[in-house]
């Protein structure tokens, strides 16, 4: 059996004599530590003037393009090579291939590419029929992109609260539905999982349609299965900062082959092309108007190869912040954010709650002064307080979203959302790579125990 002292032994040889010494519950006098070592009882921060834990920054990059290899350049070669780079003019269209592994991947019967996150989500709302007359729930922490999906198909968006994980709360939603409600966007934010269950049961109890956005969790997983396959359908996007990356691009995800085959005419000018008709008997709908979002054999190529490292780059993820948390667990009053299955969370963040925003500010400036790169929430915007969306601005003043006796009666603003404001307001810490050294997250371990116990619990 280990003995207290050699815990603290085999601690102090992973993060230095000075960060065990300033952080570790004492065992011994003041001053002392195992074995004789002589130290200071606690260290200086950096922002006071002390030694930084780091003389040089540590901070993530993005996931994607630190993976780029032989894979991703061999895909591209092919591409130009074959003198195809458009998707139904290439033999073997790697978007198609893509397509093929990423629904296989996650186990969905559909997925389909396009340009974007954006336009993947302009096309599941076409997809689910979404327009005007209709609401459509989604949390008041997100990006842009779901908010302007809803109004650019003439509904009526509203707000539901956060929780403390930076999702929607499911206890928020409820009161939001009405006999316009057709359905709730739910988004798995900064590589956590969103709170499935009671979401699910909700919208079975209301009729409602979910639609996930998985943009900031590609890889994630609630209770075993993977974010996206839950809800009726669901978007991902690959832009830079996602878990893979071609610059650009996004997909649709379904197993119904309605929505599906609605998703296909609306990302290609109403067409349905023989690829998709043959595995679908030939369809069941008539074109409508649509647009143009089709992805390029460019984009597929890196794709199809990225998808391949997925698992790596996650478990990298995963792997560190694990790390991260087991070093700082036993911090006296440590809150750390809140996750619904921390096994499928992703691990992009570990963020602390530190119970106000001044504690929090002063906190990520002293993490930054150790050397570690510190933030807020990120990735998303606080919607209701936005200028254009306070004040219901859109493309022409008779669009549909906002004449509606409804429409016209909805207010947002700071009003809306104050739970919101105030959990985003207190949290922060570090982002998390999948590439950081072990060296790298001890210094996060001692720099977060330094910085926390020199501030006291909240």
């Amino acid at each position: 059996m280990e003995t207290p002292m050699k815990k603290r032994r085999e601690f102090i040889k992973t993060v230095g004599v000075l960060g065990a010494a300033s952080t570790l519950p004492s065992t011994t006098p003041a001053g002392v530590a195992a074995e004789g070592e002589t130290v200071a009882s606690s260290a200086k921060l950096a922002i006071d003037g002390g030694s930084p834990v780091r003389k040089t920054g540590l901070r993530h990059h993005p996931y994607g393009p630190q993976f780029f290899d032989d894979v991703e350049k061999q895909e591209l070669l092919d591409v130009l090579e074959s003198k195809s780079p458009f998707r139904w003019q290439a033999e073997d269209s790697k978007v198609l291939q893509f397509e093929k592994a990423y629904a296989a991947h996650v186990g969905m019967k559909h997925a389909l590419g396009v340009t974007s996150g954006t336009t993947a989500l302009y096309t599941a709302m076409a997809a689910l029929e979404i327009g005007p007359g209709d609401e459509v729930i989604l949390p008041a922490w997100t990006w842009y992109a779901d908010y302007d999906a809803i109004v650019l198909a003439g509904a009526l968006p509203v707000f539901a609260e956060i929780d403390e994980s930076f999702n929607i709360d499911p206890a928020d939603i409820e009161s939001k539905i009405t006999k316009r409600t057709k359905a709730i966007i739910v988004v798995h934010l900064q590589g956590t999982p969103a709170d499935m269950s009671p979401i699910l049961e909700i919208a079975e109890k209301h009729n409602l349609r979910i639609l996930e956005d998985c943009a900031q969790c590609l890889g994630g997983r609630f209770k075993g299965k993977y974010v996206g396959t839950m809800g009726n359908i669901a978007i991902n996007s690959f832009q830079l900062s996602k878990s893979i990356t071609a610059g650009e691009g996004g997909a649709v995800l379904t197993n119904d082959s309605t929505l599906f085959e609605r998703a296909i005419r609306f990302h290609d000018a109403g067409s349905l092309r023989d690829v998709y008709a043959d595995s679908m008997g030939g369809g069941l709908l008539v074109a409508f108007a649509a647009c143009n979002f089709r992805m390029s054999e460019f984009t597929g190529a890196v794709l199809k190869g990225q998808l391949q490292k997925l698992e790596k780059i996650c478990g990298g993820l995963r792997r560190n912040a694990r790390k991260v948390r087991e070093g700082i667990a036993d911090l006296p009053g440590i809150k750390l954010r809140k996750t619904a299955d921390q096994a499928g969370d992703l691990g992009v963040t570990v963020f602390l709650d530190h119970g106000t925003e001044a504690r929090r500010d002063y906190f990520l400036r002293a993490l930054r002064a150790e050397g570690i790169a510190a933030a807020g929430p990120g990735g998303s915007v606080i919607l209701p307080v936005v200028e254009r969306i306070a004040k219901k601005t859109t493309v022409h003043p008779l669009w549909p979203s906002f004449n509606s006796t409804e429409g016209k009666a909805i207010r947002y603003g700071s009003e809306c959302c104050p739970r919101t404001i105030d959990i985003l307001g207190r949290h922060g810490g570090v982002i998390m790579d999948p590439n950081f050294s072990e060296d790298d997250i001890n210094d996060i371990v001692r720099a977060i125990r330094k910085v926390y116990m020199a501030m006291g619990a909240a």
